[in-house]
């Protein structure tokens, strides 16, 4: 767990404790609007309520419950039905027995989780999705983010024509925004905090704005990268310089600000949401999460459910906690597509050279001069307590003036050690990896000559100065930008599956690029993020789950400018069967988190890393009718109420002849749970012809380690375009579980001439 995750931990606690000690938080309360009286509108009825418990206090003379008075906050009407309001324990007691009441849930923080990727995803100007004819404009994208930078030069309107009648939205006033900072690409920007200071307390407005202007960056990128402009020489210090594009760069974008310093609530989150659905978006992109949590618990999912109801496709980011903690992929709903992190064939490569003659690569976007050879010092021969981190105090100047010094990861961010060496009058960094944090190099703009090294080069290099009889030295020089290496490997930092909650599923659905991605930046916001750097730019590189996110939202857009009558869920399998699995030297996508690079496997990168061209053009893909999840909820045993949460009231189960099993949802891959040798699990897909109208399909099978896959029928003949075929699969245990570890995969494949719609097998062995 890094600093930030322990930081937000700790701050989570305190809120906790403090929300104990005056017994009134904010919560998110789900409501089933059959009961509501016809005439009545939701605002209307939410509000007899409130005013009901508070009258309950007050008849009942309690004085502290009189003085801590229910609240609403937002009343959500589009992407789910209820409201946030802040309630006493006794307050919600009572609201819990109005009818119409589904369940409630505490209200908690949430965190936030391209000049050549577009050229490494295959898409190339006048060719295919970014040919003129298919680059429709009336595509609107949503981001749930930041804010957003308005000025900046990948906001611009120039050539686009007049915003979508559709559009229903608006562009917010607040402090420095105004109305006029929206144009015919920025078409809508608005701010949530109600939630956010009903948890933090009144936002410190020093540095940041109570409006929709962005003060991180983190928002102003996301946004660029999904649907920024086209803007020539774009560079970091002329670092990956190049067009920075966005890729659906002809898209609108609508800005909903709902994450602040500390974090983003969900009430803030689910008020977004629920705007944007009814302002008319067509895509939804949250490169931000929570924790692990039952679908019925799950806001965003609720929320989400809401959107892909109303057409929306909804993009997230699957996570930043890496290998370390298998299971723990964010944003697991069947419905949303979770998207890992992969890094592209663009590095930006470092050399460093020990005294010992042995030679390193390294990564880092520091822009000045080479370092010569110097003395290389690290642990108690840098400070005292924490010297290996190079936290901050920790380092003594005359042991580090003049010097390079090593520093660990962990308890400060990364760049911010570079700070506490400059501070001390150091004169380069390495950063170090240890074992668990494997290969990763991440090229971070650090303040002064550093560089990160991986685990191995880190254990010769400990290893040297640990037996060096004299001074050790070292000497790191910077090669720029550098592009052709192996590509893509999935990042070591990225999430993985299998999800706890939904174990039938594959997740994450896909990968794409979200190492070291240059986009947009607030001239306000230095690229370390630190106060300490002056420096200013207008395209930073960062890397993150956050950053590949925006990519598959922006390539949703494309595929929805090119098929405008697909549903979200087609236009989720066309990106998942059509996924490649190969790197750019036809090896296995690599997993950086192993130690010698093994290949990746479907927990890491799901189908594989987007192929947006091929994706325009599927063949067949899964279709699934938001009743079609809801029947899946059946089968992960939830009650009525439960599914109530997302169906906004009244549904019934199938009956017991006609109930499905979790793994019978129309998804386009496949996870099975295998208990014994010689049990078979049979399950059913139907695929809609999107291809040739006439078109024969015949079945390629690589079965997992252990289990005989059999595909009735083997071959799928279609006559008409739209026309839908089901299959059956049924595996069959060969082996016993304990012999086998504790997963298998392969994969299940439809042919026919340029087609290939493969879905990925993984089996759990239990």
């Amino acid at each position: 767990m890094g600093f930030r995750e322990v930081w937000v931990l700790c701050l989570s606690i305190m809120l906790a404790a403090s929300a104990a000690a005056v017994d009134q938080q904010t919560y998110i309360v789900h409501m089933d609007t059959t009961k509501m009286v016809a005439t009545t509108s939701p605002e209307q009825w939410y509000s007899a309520m409130i005013h009901s418990v508070n009258k309950i206090s007050s008849l009942h003379q309690d004085e502290e419950e009189a003085s801590n008075a229910a609240e609403i906050l937002y009343v959500y009407k589009t992407a789910i039905s209820g409201f946030a309001a802040k309630l006493t324990t006794k307050k919600l007691h009572s609201l819990s027995k109005i009818p119409g009441f589904l369940a409630a849930t505490p209200d908690e923080l949430l965190q936030l989780h391209t000049t050549h990727s577009p050229q490494f995803l295959g898409l190339h100007r006048e060719h295919g999705l970014w040919n003129s004819s298919n680059s429709a404009s009336d595509i609107i994208i949503g981001l749930i983010d930041s804010g957003i930078w308005p000025e900046h030069i990948s906001f611009q309107d120039k050539g686009l024509p007049p915003v979508p009648k559709k559009w229903k939205g608006a562009c917010e006033a607040g402090p420095k925004f105004s109305p006029s900072n929206c144009n015919k690409k920025l078409v809508g920007a608005r701010a949530y905090i109600d939630g956010y200071e009903a948890i933090v307390g009144r936002l410190n407005v020093t540095g940041t704005f109570r409006s929709p202007r962005d003060s991180n960056g983190h928002g102003t990128h996301t946004a660029s990268t999904a649907a920024g402009n086209i803007v020539n020489k774009a560079s970091l210090y002329s670092q990956g310089k190049g067009v920075a594009t966005g890729i659906s760069f002809t898209s609108r974008i609508a800005a909903y600000k709902a994450c602040w310093p500390m974090g983003c609530a969900n009430a803030d989150i689910l008020a977004a949401m629920d705007r944007a659905v009814a302002d008319g978006v067509d895509i939804l992109s949250l490169s931000l999460g929570g924790g692990v949590t039952a679908f019925y618990k799950d806001n965003i999912a609720i929320a989400a459910f809401g959107a892909v109801q109303n057409g929306v496709f909804v993009s997230c980011s699957a996570g930043n906690f890496g290998s370390l903690f298998r299971s723990a992929v964010s944003n697991a709903a069947p419905w949303i597509m979770t998207v890992a992190a992969s890094y592209t064939d663009r590095t930006f490569p470092t050399t460093v050279k020990l005294g010992n003659g042995q030679v390193f690569e390294g990564s880092s976007l520091y822009s000045g001069q080479n370092t010569a050879e110097l003395p290389l010092v690290y642990n108690n021969t840098v400070g005292g307590q924490e010297a290996n981190l190079c936290t901050p105090g920790s380092l003594v100047p005359a042991m580090v003036k003049g010097k390079i010094v090593v520093c660990g990861r962990g308890k400060n961010p990364r760049v911010a050690k570079g700070e506490q060496v400059k501070l001390a009058g150091g004169a380069g960094m390495i950063l170090i990896n240890t074992q668990l944090d494997g290969e990763e190099l991440f090229a971070e703009p650090h303040v002064l000559p550093a560089t990160s090294l991986g685990a191995s080069a880190t254990k010769a290099m400990l290893d040297y100065i640990a037996s060096s009889k004299n001074q050790p030295t070292a000497s790191i020089g910077f090669q720029g930008t550098k592009y052709g290496s192996r590509a893509p490997k999935v990042a070591a930092f990225s999430s993985r599956g299998p999800s706890l909650i939904g174990p039938d599923v594959i997740k994450p659905d896909v990968t794409a690029p979200g190492v070291n991605i240059l986009a947009a930046w607030p001239p306000i916001v230095s690229p370390s993020e630190l106060e300490f750097d002056k420096r200013r730019v207008l395209f930073n590189i960062i890397s993150g789950t956050s950053m590949s996110c925006p990519h598959v939202s922006g390539l949703a857009a494309l595929i929805k400018s090119a098929h405008n009558n697909w549903s979200p869920a087609a236009i989720k399998s066309a990106l998942m069967t059509t996924a490649y699995t190969t790197d750019n030297k036809m090896s296995p996508i690599s997993d950086v988190s192993h130690p010698n690079g093994e290949p990746a496997d479907p927990f890491a990168i799901g189908s594989g890393h987007v192929d947006p061209e091929k994706a325009s053009d599927p063949g067949l893909v899964y279709d699934i009718a938001p009743g079609d999840y809801l029947n899946y909820l059946c089968s992960l045993n939830y009650s009525s109420t439960q599914i109530g949460l997302l169906s906004k009231g009244n549904f019934s189960c199938p009956s017991k002849r006609e109930v499905v099993e979790p793994g019978d949802l129309n998804y386009p891959s496949f996870s099975v749970i295998m208990k014994a040798k010689n049990v078979s699990v049979t399950l059913k897909r139907t695929v809609t012809n999107v291809g040739y109208p006439m078109s024969d399909y015949s079945v390629q099978i690589n079965n997992p380690k252990g289990v005989e896959m059999i595909v009735k029928p083997k071959r799928l003949s279609f006559e008409r375009s739209g026309e839908k075929l089901s299959y059956k699969v049924s595996f069959v245990a060969l082996e016993e579980a304990e012999d086998l570890g504790e997963f298998s995969f392969g994969s299940v494949v439809w042919v026919s001439g340029k087609y290939r719609v493969r879905s990925p097998v993984a089996v759990t062995w239990q």
